[in-house]
């Protein structure tokens, strides 16, 4: 069974910079799309970011579109979130997760199988 383990959250000023990974462990990323959802306080869990394990291809919500990057490195079995200019309603706590949807599902967090205990994000303004 593949673990997750989040890591990389912390406190930030508005306008600054985050790196969250993501490793595996009892296996290997290479099978499964990797996403990286978040849940702020009082809200449902949303969808940030996917990379999808045949092509790499990378999915992103309008929300943070070009700010954040995702990124995978194979050989370290980790996955990576590149947050730039962060802004206070990113505040949430940030989970990987992994699966296999098909496209038109990447953003629905049922369609994942396993995820990590969550990493805290918070943005002062």
């Amino acid at each position: 069974q593949v673990q997750l383990v989040e890591s990389g959250g912390g406190f930030v000023q508005a306008g600054g910079s985050l790196r969250l990974s993501c490793a595996a462990s009892g296996g290997t990323f290479s099978d499964y799309t990797v996403a990286w959802f978040r849940q702020a306080p009082g809200k449902e869990r949303e969808f940030v970011s996917a990379i999808r394990r045949s092509g790499g291809n990378t999915y992103y919500d309008d929300s943070v579109k070009g700010r954040f990057t995702v990124s995978r490195d194979a050989a370290k079995k980790t996955v990576y979130l590149q947050m730039n200019n962060l802004k206070a309603e990113d505040t949430a706590i940030y989970y990987c997760t992994i699966g296999r949807p098909i496209l038109s599902a990447i953003r629905q967090a049922p369609m994942y199988y396993y995820w990590g205990q969550g990493t805290q994000v918070t943005v002062a303004s």
